[in-house]
Parts: structure tokens; C-alpha cells; sequence
């Protein structure tokens, strides 16, 4: 599996993990509050964290008993980056009309 068969919802959740260093669900989940597109429950959130965990993408701890963590693998960062590099084959930056 490659990044590109993950969902977007998945691949963003592997964004925000690049952002923080392991965060946990509730402040996860309070990122995508942030933004208005962004509803998930807590089931779609906890379901997609531990498809990405299953695929290799991210490392679920625990940081007490009733508490996890979540941490980008070295797989998830690499295939960020693979992922970025593509993008940028079709738009690079800066755009045209900023330079």
C-alpha cells in the first residue's frame, strides 16, 4: 500500500502528526475542529489512526491507562515526502504569478 491509496481524510491525519510530536486523539481531534470542513467523530478519527497504525504510517503508545499517542513512522514520513514531491511535479512553489 502507498500513500496514494489512502483516503484524504487519512493522508491529512498523517499532516497533522507531522505537525506535533505524539499528540493524542483528543488533540487530534482538536486540530480538525479548527477547520470547518473537518466533523469527524470520534469513531471515523480512532478508526482511520489505527488503519494508518495496521499500514505502518504511524506508531500508537500510551501515554497513561486510559491515553494514547500517536507518532509518524519513518515509513509515514517518507511517504509524506514522496507524496509532496509528486504534488509539486504539478504545482510547483512558488507559483507563476509570485515570482
Amino acid at each position: 500500500m502507498t500513500l496514494f491509496d489512502l483516503t484524504g481524510f487519512q493522508r491529512d491525519l498523517l499532516y497533522i502528526l507531522a505537525g506535533f510530536e505524539h499528540p493524542t486523539g483528543q488533540q487530534i481531534k482538536t486540530e480538525l475542529d479548527a477547520v470547518p470542513e473537518y466533523t469527524p467523530s470520534d469513531t471515523r478519527l480512532y478508526s482511520n489512526l489505527d488503519a494508518l497504525a495496521f499500514q505502518g504510517y504511524v506508531k500508537k503508545g500510551t501515554r497513561d491507562q486510559r491515553t494514547n499517542s500517536y507518532a509518524l513512522t519513518e515509513q509515514g514520513y517518507e511517504a509524506l515526502a514522496a507524496r509532496q514531491g509528486w504534488e509539486h511535479t504539478y504545482l510547483p512553489f512558488p507559483s507563476p504569478s509570485q515570482s
